[in-house]
């Protein structure tokens, strides 16, 4: 035992002198993590992607095997430590060892930043493609059922990076030099279902109508029989794009750019409104329904123009879709609902930091693409897990994280257990009993 004072000087608290020593045993700051063990048990995220990586070391020398590291990493992430050196200061974490299957007192240590670096290094592009359509096949696996229709909202967004990258591009929009992953979400349960890192740039329409093409057939494969809705901002709303939608009979509802035409179109529409707003009546919204063509375009699709005044004047945006329906309905409650994309993309990038695209290799970042993808899919299960009324259901992760994950925890390995003690003033035990339980009674 230490008895040398950890934080000395500290001011008494009522008279009494205040000591802090280093003496209070196994502790973890991370006790949440052994119900994210539960959700990866049931995904299965480690081995999949393991399965898919060509292990060419010796085995009499292997201390970690890949599912083990890519366990370790994923978990890291997810408890907030997004950096690969942060595991050499986690090795003897015990909650993070028993996330990874290890005893926390007599097992291995974890993998340190140097075999998280070769990990990461391992992929081809081939593997890379593989552990995509892995991501895939394992969304689809989460329904018992296939469902008669789903959507998906295609979107890329800011990747700021400070090195010598491959793939990284000068954006004057971003204001750096950056990549701009394209991510592309399933609307109604909030899951990724592809990440993919690419240059700096807007993507072309081939490039847009190649993803989208690689992560419909692959769904197709599962579920032939499926409807699916694309949805998209206007620089998604391109010919390929387009063809493509038709090609493999999805449905579509993209923004659409204004252009003179469409501008002169408008302008009718615009003045309608502006003449017949006033300041109680706050903004005037009509809606308008006709067929366009543009040069570039395969055929005349149908088009839905917004057009609103109000204190600031008027204004008009467009989308194009193939769907049936009242114009009104169509753009306010199925394209602007695609609002909530900015959301999840907000989940993955901010609160599992998947702009750590540190690597100077493309396919090292785009693997640890798939990493904070695989941190996404644990803390998506967690929330997924509370009740479906309470305020966690809809939390972010950042919130999630800090109630039920950063959960001060002692751990003692017993002869013939493994015993965990919390504080009696956990706050929201109930909440988590209730997860816990929900998580251990889904089979695997």
């Amino acid at each position: 035992m230490n008895s040398t004072p950890f934080l000395p000087n500290l001011s008494p608290v009522q008279s009494k002198p205040l000591t802090a020593l280093q003496d209070a045993g196994n502790l973890s700051s991370n006790g949440g993590l052994v119900m994210l063990r539960e959700a990866a048990r049931q995904l299965g995220l480690a081995d999949m992607i393991a399965s898919r990586l060509s292990d060419e070391r010796n085995p009499m020398c292997v201390r970690h095997t890949y599912a083990d590291m890519i366990t370790a990493r994923c978990m890291a992430i997810a408890a907030g430590y997004e950096d690969a050196d942060d595991l050499d200061h986690l090795r003897r974490d015990p909650v993070l060892m028993m996330a990874c299957e290890r005893a926390p007192e007599t097992g291995a240590g974890l993998p340190s930043q140097p075999t998280i670096s070769r990990l990461e290094n391992t992929a081809d592009i081939w593997t890379l493609v593989s552990i995509a359509k892995g991501y895939i096949d394992l969304f689809c696996a989460q329904y018992r059922t296939a469902p008669a229709a789903i959507t998906l909202d295609i979107d890329d967004t800011d990747d700021m990076v400070h090195g010598g990258q491959q793939l990284s591009m000068f954006n004057t929009h971003a204001g750096g030099t950056c990549f701009k992953p394209i991510k592309i979400f399933e609307a109604n349960s909030g899951l990724p279902v592809l990440t993919m890192i690419r240059p700096g740039k807007r993507p072309t329409g081939e490039e847009a109508a190649k993803v989208l093409a690689f992560c419909i057939r692959r769904i197709r494969r599962n579920w032939p029989h499926v409807r699916i809705l694309v949805r998209g901002d206007s620089h998604y709303c391109a010919p390929e794009v387009l063809d493509l939608m038709r090609t493999l009979d999805c449905d579509y509802i993209i923004g659409l750019a204004i252009n003179p035409k469409l501008d002169a179109k408008a302008a009718p529409w615009r003045e309608q409104c502006a003449k017949r707003w006033w300041p109680s009546l706050g903004k005037v919204r009509r809606f308008h329904t006709f067929t366009y063509r543009a040069g570039s375009w395969s055929k005349t699709e149908k088009v839905i123009a917004r057009v609103e005044a109000t204190a600031l004047g008027s204004d008009a945006r467009f989308i194009v879709t193939n769907l049936e329906g009242r114009s009104k309905h169509l753009y306010e409650k199925v394209y602007c609902a695609r609002g909530n994309m900015e959301n999840l993309i907000k989940d993955i990038k901010l609160y599992t930091r998947s702009d750590k695209t540190a690597c100077h290799r493309w396919q090292a970042n785009q693997f640890r693409l798939f990493l904070h993808m695989g941190a996404y899919w644990l803390l998506h299960r967690l929330r997924r897990a509370a009740p479906k009324r309470s305020r966690w259901r809809h939390a972010t992760f950042a919130t999630i994280r800090c109630v039920f994950i950063k959960i001060a925890v002692r751990v003692e390995e017993l002869k013939s257990r493994i015993k965990m003690s919390f504080t009696e003033h956990l706050p929201h035990a109930h909440t988590l009993q209730m997860i816990t339980s929900r998580l251990t009674a889904e089979p695997p």
